[in-house]
């Protein structure tokens, strides 16, 4: 794939532009957008700034991030604390996420989103109550190890990092989650399923593939 330099400001200009002229896949009233990325690409910060630059375009939005959606530390400790194959298929509670994120916005569905369900810091439920996405808005989902599960996205956004990238900017206390991402880009190969393709090797010069 050919990348472009582009700045984060043009980017989610042109991501804005995109979803004011997609429609839902589903014949729905909501959209939904994945920004998929590694811890260390820092999905939350373009997920925040699509968001705002959408609410200027006068669409609703809700920002929803995975790590609200955690399991239990029962759950994702079973097997150690530093177990790959558990973070890549049991940190996440993609059954609560399809329950409380998807199912609300599907066509006919109340639109009623919970933004999160489990606070890791404290290994408790949040009891954060709903929030209501009206008719027309967008839900901006972000996170890891987001494009192996069937979510019905709309469009999805691909932070990518290289191998050498990924090493060198994730905590050295999340090393041990490095195998997870090699296998996410040989069984999910998430460059080539994503609709937008962006380099984050820098942080500073991100490059992209286009819209396509």
């Amino acid at each position: 794939m050919r990348l472009e330099a582009i700045t984060w400001d043009r980017l989610t200009e042109a991501l804005a532009e995109r979803i004011l002229e997609t429609e839902p896949a589903d014949g729905g009233p909501w959209l939904r957008v994945a920004v998929d990325g590694a811890p260390a690409a820092g999905t939350a910060g373009p997920a925040e700034a699509l968001a705002e630059a959408l609410r200027i375009r006068g669409r609703s939005v809700l920002v929803v991030g995975t790590v609200g959606f955690l399991r239990p530390a029962s759950l994702r400790y079973e097997y150690g604390r530093e177990d790959s194959d558990t973070y890549y298929n049991g940190w996440f509670d993609t059954g609560a996420l399809w329950r409380e994120v998807f199912g609300p916005l599907e066509p006919g569905g109340s639109g009623r989103v919970l933004p999160d369900l489990w606070d890791p810091a404290t290994d408790r439920a949040t009891r954060s109550p709903h929030r209501r996405l009206a008719p027309g808005g967008v839900l901006v989902l972000h996170g890891p190890l987001l494009l192996g599960h069937w979510f019905p996205f709309d469009l999805t956004v691909h932070l990518r990092l290289s191998p050498g990238a990924l090493r060198r900017r994730t905590d050295a206390g999340e090393l041990w989650t490095l195998p997870a991402f090699a296998r996410y880009e040989d069984e999910v190969d998430p460059a080539a399923v994503a609709d937008v393709v962006v380099r984050a090797d820098d942080p500073r010069h991100p490059a992209w593939g286009g819209l396509g």
